[in-house]
């Protein structure tokens, strides 16, 4: 891949992620947010330095990001049963269905996107799912 691709290639996925962060503000989260919580449903409960390293954030924006998740009854805080110096976080039940709606309302629009698309184009697409995924791990 050349330099004009790689940089096509994330110019796509830049706006394919800024369209779809859009579907966490209807739920009242910032990206940042919504993202947090879909690792805490994937992963939790889970500490906060597996946090930290899943998602990439600095402590205080980690620990502003959980006041506010767990201020909207989202997530649970609780001191982490291996370690009691340490908290674990967890998912609530209203977690659980703010990132169902989430994840819903974003498969939603790709779907509805890509059915705009033409049948070798979303074949394409398709075919370029494992690709996309092991670059990803590639990028980590």
């Amino acid at each position: 891949m050349d330099a004009e691709d790689a940089v096509r290639l994330r110019r796509a996925i830049a706006r394919l992620a800024r369209q779809l962060n859009t579907s966490a503000t209807d739920e009242g989260l910032t990206p940042t947010q919504a993202s947090v919580l879909a690792l805490i449903v994937g992963h939790g409960p889970v500490g906060l330095p597996e946090l930290l390293r899943l998602e990439h954030l600095n402590p205080t924006m980690l620990s502003r990001v959980l006041g506010r998740l767990e201020e909207l009854g989202l997530i649970d805080r609780s001191p982490d049963p291996d370690d009691l110096r340490s908290v674990s976080v967890s998912v609530t039940a209203a977690g659980r269905t703010v990132h169902a709606r989430i994840k819903a309302q974003r498969a939603e629009a790709v779907s509805n996107a890509a059915t705009r698309l033409d049948d070798r184009e979303q074949q394409v697409l398709i075919d370029a799912l494992d690709a996309l995924d092991h670059l990803a791990d590639e990028l980590k």
